[in-house]
């Protein structure tokens, strides 16, 4: 991989954490997610090895069914009560489809079978991205929403 494409995956990384761990509006909050799974989709797929492009495309899948449910869950939380600040999920449907879109970004228990073979696809340094850098913006979320989300699966998902 070229050493520039290398600096601009790891630049675009960190720019993507930030916006999303600083944003107060969820267009911002998915944009920064949106950056991070671009950033790291060359990270995955840099050895060209059938496991590492199949690893890639899961990777991609997942992710951008869990950005489409959390933008959804966002719009429909502003539609029905008019805020677009991640603090005032307030609508329940729409809270349980961010939970739903949560646990699918950091591969919670019902939502973790591609986490496996992602990692497995992937080298070293980028599962060590994948496994650590890329789950503080969805746990920051998870974190600014907490007082609103679902107990309920919450616990049932910690449990299972």
């Amino acid at each position: 991989m070229n050493p520039h494409t290398k600096l601009i995956s790891y630049l675009s990384l960190l720019l993507g954490t930030t916006i999303t761990i600083s944003s107060n509006h969820w267009m911002m909050a998915w944009t920064g997610l949106e950056i991070n799974t671009l950033a790291i989709i060359p990270l995955i797929s840099k050895s060209h090895h059938p496991r590492a492009i199949e690893a890639t495309i899961k990777y991609f899948l997942v992710q951008a069914t869990a950005s489409t449910l959390m933008l959804f869950s966002s719009m429909t939380n502003a539609w029905l009560t008019g805020q677009w600040d991640i603090t005032q999920l307030t609508h329940p449907a729409s809270c349980l489809l961010l939970t739903t879109a949560i646990a699918m970004k950091l591969g919670l228990v019902p939502f973790h079978f591609w986490f496996p073979e992602v990692l497995q696809g992937s080298p070293m340094i980028t599962a060590l991205l994948l496994t650590t850098m890329m789950k503080f913006p969805p746990i920051t979320i998870l974190f600014m929403t907490s007082h609103t989300l679902n107990p309920t699966l919450l616990t049932s998902m910690a449990i299972a």
